[in-house]
């Protein structure tokens, strides 16, 4: 007993090292706000800012229009955890409850998605939208506009599924038991009904868990909003970071107080969440 307290001692100082170190970057992120460009230039490093004061966070928020920042990132956001919820457990219900011709094959397919980083579709799926018939002044043959580049839609279509959300849905909803779908079916319920009515009601844990990482994954996505949009008026937060550097000068104390702006939504997000992230984390690992 006197041996498991010692190791259980060792092992809360370890974790609690473990994440001071990985607490040092948001501190120091969250103290340079308040500092002056001077004292960030200091050689001298100082943790602690001399002054606190909220003049940063003011003058960051009068560079931009931030509105329409927050409003797209938000938007786009919501739309992409929301739709990729429900395609993402639907799919995984499929797999994991119906048996079709061909679904190990696509299953394994899926799989392969998970082993493929996304800059290796983004110039294919980048033409897909930049060619999409009969939008943005695109005719039938998707030639002659825009298509979906600087539109949500453009935005969030492509970010909508996913092989990692649907692997994770199929986890989960294998841990189900079988007598559920055979007291539907002897109910008369449809299959769609058995999801709606059965299923989805009690995914509250693994759709948390979706959609805490699918809105941090979208909120903080920088690279495929560069490539998507080129106006002002569909600028996301990421990218108007950019806003605070220049070829040869970064406004660091500005920069820093937008950035704890923008990460404190993911954070509370997060504390809101955290109870059904870890119980969809553990879940959907068992057998």
């Amino acid at each position: 007993m006197k041996k498991k307290r010692v190791f259980h001692g060792i092992w809360i100082l370890v974790m609690s090292v473990v994440t001071v170190i990985m607490l040092i970057p948001i501190i120091m992120m969250f103290t340079t706000s308040f500092k002056t460009m001077e004292e960030i230039k200091s050689p001298a490093f100082h943790l602690i800012p001399a002054n606190f004061s909220l003049v940063n966070y003011f003058n960051a928020m009068a560079v931009g229009d931030w509105t329409v920042y927050f409003r797209n990132s938000i938007c786009i956001t919501l739309a992409a955890v929301i739709f990729s919820l429900l395609f993402n457990s639907i799919a995984g219900y499929a797999f994991a409850r119906l048996r079709f011709p061909g679904s190990k094959i696509l299953f394994t397919l899926l799989l392969i998605g998970l082993m493929m980083p996304p800059q290796v579709t983004m110039l294919p799926t980048f033409l897909i939208m930049a060619k999409f018939p009969m939008m943005g002044g695109n005719n039938l043959f998707g030639v002659g506009g825009t298509g979906m580049i600087n539109t949500y839609a453009g935005l969030v279509i492509p970010l909508v599924s996913g092989s990692f959300g649907v692997f994770l849905c199929k986890q989960f909803y294998e841990n189900f038991p079988r007598s559920l779908d055979e007291a539907a079916e002897i109910d008369g319920t449809n299959k769609w009904q058995t999801y709606f009515q059965i299923y989805l009601p009690n995914s509250k844990a693994i759709l948390a868990t979706l959609g805490l990482l699918k809105g941090v994954s979208v909120w903080n996505d920088y690279l495929w909003p560069l490539v998507m949009t080129n106006s002002e008026k569909m600028k996301t937060l990421q990218l108007a970071l950019t806003m605070f550097k220049s070829d040869s000068y970064i406004q660091w104390n500005q920069m820093m107080a937008a950035a704890v702006l923008i990460v404190l939504p993911m954070i509370l997000l997060f504390l809101f969440s955290q109870k059904y992230f870890v119980q969809g984390i553990v879940t959907s690992g068992l057998k």
